[in-house]
């Protein structure tokens, strides 16, 4: 899901944490004054009333308790386990670096250096791993957050589901030209019946909803609801589960014409895995890809309360976990002995989707850019490509700087254009170092 500015801005309003200055331009505490252990957010036994993050009301999604929820979201709401599965850890080899933090570049849009050291508490970042050749050159966490700690991936989980269903294309036990109808009599009616597998993929099935948080009663927010994510209000009529909110969607248009993200096409993939696959997605994606990793913690799905995993934004994991995917991304599908992700789907993704379509969807900081199967990618000079989630969750594969970054955030604004005049300018003068200086 992509969260506008103005929601992100009411919420604050509502807990007074917002300062205006000239004009309408919000002011936010910055990482260090937001900090959730300095401010004691959920610190006692119990925690002061003013102290506590809580599901029911709402402040779990409010800035500043958002730098602690997004570190412990299981003790907010129902979550089913990915398991690690029985195997041993595997290697993440350190070689850490202490002049990386100096590596400067120019955020887009400005003149002035920033060094990546500084760009850590600008981004609201909980945490970072860098990667290169395979080895950590870079770790840090900060906040509500740790190495052990489960942090929410919000769209990032996407790009796993979009990877699971990749690997069953390659297996031949789904089609991507078949119908979503075809496959979930149940969806046939709605507007994923005449919809193909690959236009979910490819977000260009053409939904009439909408992802528009200024307004609580948009198709977005009723979307939160039913997943599990956002409490369901008193006297609520809306589907409250995932599958009835999916099934009562409609079309807008002929699918297929346009790119537009939309997160209901992930979850409408998910029940296509489901129901093809027979499991759950938490026991699939535990088989096909997590217990190969040599994970070292267990991950966890949000449900809703049919036990319906939130495909669109519900997956939880430790950030070397993150890391390892991207790391089998980078390195063909192949990691820890193991072929994960068949290399087909792999180069399938790094040739990226279809760039004019991207283009008429007005990502301003992706210029050139594109999307195939729930990957973001970037057509640079190294071939980047990522996955990407609200309020600054991030797997970013540079192939040719032979470097991954695997972060998760809780910047107060949600939207991905509040980070990348950072972000993606730091990727790129980080891989080019690590090039010159391996």
């Amino acid at each position: 899901m992509r969260v506008r500015a103005p929601a992100v801005v009411a919420a604050l309003l509502v807990v007074g944490v917002v300062v205006w200055s000239q004009g309408q331009t919000p002011v936010f505490p910055d990482a260090r004054a937001s900090d959730p252990v300095a401010l004691g957010w959920m610190a006692g036994s119990p925690p002061p009333a003013d102290k506590t993050v809580r599901f029911a009301d709402g402040s779990f999604y409010k800035f500043p308790q958002t730098r602690w929820a997004f570190s412990h979201m299981r003790e907010l709401v129902p979550t089913v386990a990915v398991s690690r599965g029985p195997g041993p850890v595997s290697a993440l080899p350190r070689a850490e670096r202490r002049d990386l933090d100096a590596v400067t570049f120019t955020p887009i849009g400005q003149s002035h250096p920033m060094t990546w050291g500084a760009a850590f508490d600008a981004n609201y970042t909980d945490g970072i791993v860098v990667l290169h050749r395979g080895r950590i050159v870079y770790e840090r966490y900060a906040g509500a957050l740790a190495a052990e700690r489960p942090h929410i991936a919000f769209s990032v989980t996407k790009s796993f589901v979009a990877t699971l269903a990749g690997i069953l294309i390659a297996e031949g036990r789904l089609d991507e030209n078949a119908t979503v109808g075809s496959l979930v009599p149940e969806l046939q009616r709605s507007a994923f019946g005449d919809a193909s597998v690959r236009q979910l993929l490819d977000m260009t099935a053409a939904l009439d909803y909408s992802e528009d948080y200024a307004d609580e009663d948009s198709p977005v927010w009723n979307l939160g609801r039913a997943v599990g994510f956002l409490p369901i209000p008193a006297g609520y009529t809306r589907p409250p589960t995932a599958y009835q909110y999916l099934a009562s969607l409609t079309r807008s248009s002929p699918h297929g014409e346009r790119f537009i993200y939309k997160t209901p096409n992930t979850d409408a993939l998910g029940w296509v895995l489901r129901r093809v696959s027979g499991q759950p997605l938490s026991e699939l994606l535990r088989d096909r890809i997590f217990s190969r990793l040599g994970a070292e913690q267990d991950a966890y799905f949000l449900v809703d309360a049919t036990g319906v995993e939130f495909a669109g934004g519900g997956l939880h994991m430790a950030l070397r976990d993150l890391a390892r995917f991207g790391e089998a991304m980078r390195l063909d599908g192949t990691f820890n002995g193991h072929t994960i992700v068949p290399k087909a789907f792999v180069d399938d993704v790094r040739r990226g989707g279809d760039r004019q379509r991207f283009a008429g969807a007005g990502y301003k900081t992706l210029p050139g850019g594109s999307y195939r199967s729930m990957w973001w990618v970037l057509h640079n000079p190294h071939g980047a490509y990522s996955a990407r989630g609200i309020h600054g969750q991030a797997i970013y594969v540079d192939p040719t700087a032979e470097m991954v970054i695997a972060r998760f955030g809780s910047h107060p604004l949600g939207g991905n254009v509040n980070l990348d005049p950072t972000s993606l300018p730091a990727y790129d003068a980080l891989g080019r170092h690590l090039m010159v200086k391996p």
